[in-house]
């Protein structure tokens, strides 16, 4: 077996300064997904708080209780995204990942200028997405 040049990019070992970067990078960047996923999740409590202090009252008043819940329903989904966006920063799972993309589309089907082809295309997605998620995706899905 011929042994390769030295001047090939991507043969031979890595000197102690490359090893040292590369490990001490990995560690900055994970350190610094992690304090994003915190604050994302910091600004996720607050939106809870909020919407259950002030919207949740607001359906026992004389109002449009549809427009209530609907803004209800998308708030809590929107703390869902944020939640599971945390997730995906901080264990980098494909699954996280496809389950973000799903409470996206659901938040799209809450809006109330969704077309029937829109919500017909929505909820087909969906439905594409969980079966990716529970049979194609690996690892353990519940």
């Amino acid at each position: 077996m011929a042994e390769p040049k030295e001047d090939e990019t991507g043969t031979g070992e890595e000197t102690e300064v490359e090893r040292a970067v590369s490990n001490n990078l990995g560690v900055v960047i994970h350190f610094f997904l992690s304090a994003l996923a915190v604050l994302l999740l910091a600004a996720a409590a607050i939106a809870a708080y909020d919407t259950v202090i002030r919207e949740f009252p607001a359906l026992w008043q004389r109002q449009d209780e549809y427009v209530v819940l609907q803004r209800i329903i998308e708030t809590i989904l929107l703390v869902a995204i944020a939640a599971e966006f945390a997730l995906l920063l901080l264990f980098h799972r494909m699954s996280a990942a496809v389950e973000v993309v799903v409470f996206v589309i659901a938040r799209k089907t809450v809006s109330p200028e969704i077309t029937a082809l829109d919500l017909l295309l929505c909820a087909a997605a969906i439905a594409g997405l969980i079966i990716l998620r529970f049979h194609y995706l690996p690892g353990k899905t519940t």
